[in-house]
């Protein structure tokens, strides 16, 4: 009696790397790759019409971030299991995707085998977290901003004005230069600008 492949569908905006990624699992026994998307909307719709075993999401995608996808993944299709592939592996990006359910975290830079290895063990019930990026998500700590710190922060990283950034988050511009310097102070920067950066580099914005 045969086993039934993984079905797996794999959601990347770079046309190249869906197409390696694609080839790469389809010569992996035992794994068929059932659909591809070049968005996280792309990425979603097929989740609903595929209920695949295994989804490969890009972290940051047009539209919905694989994160995102994660998340609906685990309320609307949660026999499926989430792997997050991305070139961007920051400390806050891997706690925000634990917490939405993903089962696997690890970077672009991953061989073909290793990827097909943690499709495997996440479709089996396990979990694969890259050990680097897990060990710099430790160093990093938690995020001290409060959500709306935190969306605050997010408007402001264009270097709007306050009343533009009042007007995004439907706050007083008062009420948005007090989180903004609470923010600031939290993160022990100089400027709303700096704690931009430091807040970004750090994944928690």
């Amino acid at each position: 009696m045969s086993i039934a492949p993984i079905r797996v569908i794999v959601a990347e905006d770079e046309h190249l790397i869906r197409e390696a990624l694609v080839s790469l699992l389809g010569l992996s026994d035992g794994i068929e790759v059932v659909g591809e998307a070049a968005s996280g909307d792309e990425a979603l719709a097929l989740l609903r019409q595929r209920h695949p075993d295994v989804a490969v999401l890009d972290l940051q995608m047009p539209g919905l971030s694989g994160i995102e996808v994660a998340a609906a993944c685990a309320d609307e299709v949660p026999a499926c299991a989430c792997v997050i592939v991305t070139s961007h592996g920051l400390p806050g990006h891997l706690k925000q995707a634990l917490a939405h359910g993903v089962r696997g975290f690890l970077p672009k830079t991953v061989s073909g085998r290793t990827l097909a290895e943690v499709i495997r063990t996440v479709h089996a019930g396990g979990r694969y977290v890259d050990p680097q990026l897990a060990a710099d998500a430790i160093a990093a700590g938690d995020s001290p901003l409060t959500p709306r710190e935190a969306d605050v922060l997010h408007a402001a990283d264009d270097g709007a004005p306050v009343e533009e950034i009042a007007r995004r988050v439907s706050l007083s511009p008062g009420t948005v230069r007090n989180y903004l310097s609470s923010a600031i102070g939290k993160l022990h920067a100089g400027t709303r600008h700096e704690a931009v950066r430091i807040a970004r580099e750090r994944g928690w914005i």
